[in-house]
């Protein structure tokens, strides 16, 4: 197969290896994508799903509480930075977090056919279509997702709406200084992005294939050591990687002598109050979606002499 220019950029995005080893990662696996960054990993030239799901594109992620024990969460995308800091398109952001907060659609398609609150002759996506002819950009409501408890649900929006996060806790005892204790967790998930609350979440199937991944490091980075102080290396590492993507496991970035889930039951003692998290919704604007980057691989062509 042949290898193109734009082959290697999305390699090159989706890893961050440099543009050779992409190339070569992609002649040694044939063009598959997917193999190809299997193959940098293990060759320790690209690291765990460093995709560019974290490339900007533009809207808001808005995010209302009721009661503190329903939630919702919303992305809203425009096509400028300029849009989505206009009024016209934050008010309607904030009516798509209403709708969702008082849904109970199991996904996008019902949603969107939902009447819409402010308007109810119209669906929502009427009122979408209405909002683009009135800004004159493309607009897409892309997800939302909502949270009912017994407990406790908190949000947090980080960079005027860049980021924003929910977090859903059991407990018994619901106060302002279990409320901050929680928002403070929120702020833990926007800064330091974790994957699960905890290690009961991770299957056995991401804790094989991380294993795959480390064993083929080690072995290249230690080829003569034997093979039991090859897995003791591994386990070290993945332990290392699971306090990463676990929120509860992370050290607490505001006092680093304890873990997130020490935090949390220090508050919980302090009020009396049996306090767990349970869940965490994290949605960052423009999370997945490329942006379009002129002559780029043509760029890439050129320095390849592709």
């Amino acid at each position: 197969m042949a290898i193109t220019a734009s082959m290697v950029k999305e390699l090159r995005e989706m890893t961050g290896a440099g543009m050779m080893d992409c190339k070569k990662a992609l002649n040694e696996t044939n063009g598959d994508m997917e193999a190809a960054v299997e193959f940098l990993r293990k060759n320790g030239q690209a690291k765990a799903e460093k995709k560019a799901n974290r490339i900007a594109a533009e809207g808001l992620v808005k995010a209302v509480v009721k009661d503190d024990k329903t939630a919702a969460i919303v992305e809203v995308n425009s096509e400028t930075d300029f849009v989505a800091k206009n009024e016209e398109f934050q008010k309607f952001v904030e009516g798509v977090a209403n709708q969702a907060l008082a849904s109970n659609a199991a996904d996008m398609d019902v949603f969107m056919a939902e009447a819409w609150n402010e308007d109810t002759s119209k669906t929502v996506a009427d009122a979408l279509t209405e909002k683009v002819a009135v800004i004159g950009e493309k607009l897409s409501i892309r997800r939302f997702e909502k949270i009912e408890t017994e407990g406790c649900v908190v949000s947090y929006i980080h960079g005027g709406g860049r980021i924003g996060v929910l977090v859903q806790a059991d407990t018994d005892v619901v106060n302002d200084e279990i409320k901050t204790c929680l928002r403070n967790v929120a702020m833990q998930v926007a800064a330091m992005y974790p994957k699960y609350v905890s290690r009961d979440e991770v299957s056995q199937e991401y804790l094989d294939h991380e294993k795959e991944i480390l064993l083929a490091q080690a072995k290249q980075e230690n080829p003569n050591k034997p093979d039991n102080i090859i897995e003791k290396m591994i386990i070290g590492r993945l332990n290392k990687e699971l306090k990463e993507v676990c929120l509860l496991d992370q050290a607490y970035v505001q006092d680093s002598d304890l873990t997130v889930a020490q935090y949390v039951e220090k508050v919980g003692k302090e009020n009396n109050a049996n306090l767990s998290v349970k869940k965490f919704v994290r949605f960052e604007t423009g999370e997945g979606i490329e942006k379009k980057e002129e002559n780029f691989a043509e760029e890439v062509a050129k320095q390849m002499n592709m």
